[in-house]
């Protein structure tokens, strides 16, 4: 479980997250929405540890990111915005290099490294440098790298951007798997369709604060639009907002 509240981060005097409050419960794909600039990245960062909050606090699986941060690290994958891929490694080698991170060694990281690999059909290029890749295939290597510790919370910051047809059929997929396993997933993106199409739960971030919070036919019903991609234009236009 993933909990925010009342966070807050600025840069320069500006503040990117004024008050975002929230919590994604395992065995849920929990979505944040928003439009361009509304403070999902820099949400996302302050969870994964990359940003330390302002102000507010968040916990992973009750373990604070401030004060506890190693604690909550060990209990999150994260996907970045950035993958971060090193070029001059394969596939393999950096999900043994993150493995050995998180404490795996020998026969059970090596395990782990080929049950990925196979996981995420990666046979094929998991021994190639990762310069030059496709988008797709850095995805990959990027996932594998973040599910090496087998981690109870996975943070996606905008999964499926730039990728094919495909490839954005078998991140879903995988998502859903990891709803199925009782994970807590949460990811952010500003595709309405896929926001549908996965999300047991949705926030909605606009200007920094969260202004909805709620299952998608929460979103419906509180905004009396039919469908979800009216309902977050009614939501994001509204000065006041709606906590549903």
């Amino acid at each position: 479980m993933i909990e925010a509240s009342s966070l807050y981060k600025s840069f320069n005097q500006i503040a990117a997250v004024k008050d975002v409050s929230f919590t994604a419960a395992d065995g849920k794909i929990t979505g944040i929405l928003g439009p361009n600039g509304a403070g999902k990245t820099t949400t996302l960062r302050m969870l994964y540890t990359i940003l330390k909050p302002d102000q507010g606090s968040a916990r992973v699986d009750g373990h604070d990111v401030v004060r506890d941060t190693r604690a909550a690290q060990r209990r999150m994958g994260v996907l970045p915005d950035n993958y971060g891929l090193y070029s001059r490694l394969t596939p393999r080698e950096h999900i043994r290099y993150f493995g050995r991170m998180h404490g795996l060694k020998n026969a059970a990281l090596e395990k782990q490294v080929d049950d990925l690999v196979k996981l995420l059909d990666m046979q094929e290029f998991a021994d190639r440098r990762v310069e030059g890749f496709s988008q797709g295939q850095r995805l990959k290597t990027a996932i594998a790298r973040a599910l090496v510790h087998q981690p109870h919370n996975v943070l996606l910051d905008e999964p499926t951007n730039g990728l094919d047809v495909m490839s954005t059929r078998a991140m879903r997929t995988l998502i859903r798997r990891f709803r199925d396993e009782g994970k807590c997933v949460l990811f952010s993106s500003h595709i309405m369709q896929e926001v549908a199409a996965l999300c047991d739960h949705i926030v909605v971030i606009a200007h920094g604060v969260t202004v909805a919070d709620g299952t998608p036919d929460d979103l419906r019903q509180n905004t009396g639009q039919a469908n979800l991609e009216d309902a977050f234009v009614a939501v994001i236009g509204s000065e006041e907002g709606l906590m549903l």
